[in-house]
């Protein structure tokens, strides 16, 4: 006997064509959420391994290590900087021990009566090498060295008051009277210094000129004069 189209058997059929339709569509979801979730997966422990790596690399080096170490480090003075050597200066802005405080001591006391010792004083003092960084009495010593007849010192002075310093603002008069002092002694510098520290005197615009290029050559000065005195276990020594 013959069931008629859209009797009871065809809508069982169609009902289980149906469930396994959504089965298939049920399944292949799954299979979709795998496959993005172990996707996701592999991107995460990608990450994570990539990133442990360069942590472990970091952690591997000290702190010395990873800074970009160079053998010039940039000193500056006021509007003035330099490329200076690393062993140049101590980079100690104040002593740190005994023996420190007693090397201090004994060339301030020498730098009294003796003006390479002043002189020497004064450019440690400007420099901040091995005592606390002090342009004001920097200054204060460096005339003192001047003033006891020492060459150098009058040169020194003269570049000083030529370009100005910190809060020393340029004085042309007084850096021809100190390059004038140091000429007067044969120092040749100060002799081919002195005519620009006279014009300077002359106009803002021959003052601007005459400082750029001290300036320039001030930089030289302060980067590579050494001392005269150095230290040894018998005390300062006189090179």
């Amino acid at each position: 006997m013959q069931v008629p189209y859209g009797g009871k058997t065809h809508q069982k059929v169609s009902k289980r064509n149906q469930v396994s339709t959504n089965r298939r569509k049920t399944q292949k979801t799954k299979n979709t959420y795998k496959q993005k979730s172990g996707e996701s997966m592999w991107k995460f422990l990608t990450v994570s391994f990539s990133t442990s790596f360069v942590l472990l690399g970091c952690a591997a080096q000290s702190p010395s290590d990873q800074l970009v170490r160079t053998p010039n480090v940039r000193v500056c003075t006021g509007s003035s900087c330099v490329s200076q050597d690393r062993n140049t200066v101590t980079f100690q802005s104040t002593p740190t021990d005994l023996q420190a405080e007693r090397r201090l001591a004994v060339l301030t006391q020498m730098a009294e009566g003796n003006p390479k010792a002043a002189y020497d004083l004064a450019l440690r003092l400007l420099r901040g090498d091995g005592v606390e960084r002090n342009s004001y009495q920097a200054l204060e010593w460096m005339r003192k060295a001047g003033d006891h007849g020492l060459p150098e010192a009058q040169m020194a002075l003269g570049r000083l008051y030529l370009v100005g310093f910190e809060e020393m603002g340029a004085d042309p008069a007084e850096a021809a009277a100190w390059l004038s002092r140091a000429a007067a002694q044969g120092n040749r510098e100060a002799q081919q210094l002195l005519p620009q520290a006279q014009a300077a005197q002359q106009s803002e615009q021959a003052q601007y000129q005459v400082r750029e290029l001290a300036r320039k050559s001030w930089g030289h000065w302060y980067a590579s004069t050494s001392y005269y005195w150095y230290w040894s276990d018998a005390g300062w020594i006189l090179r």
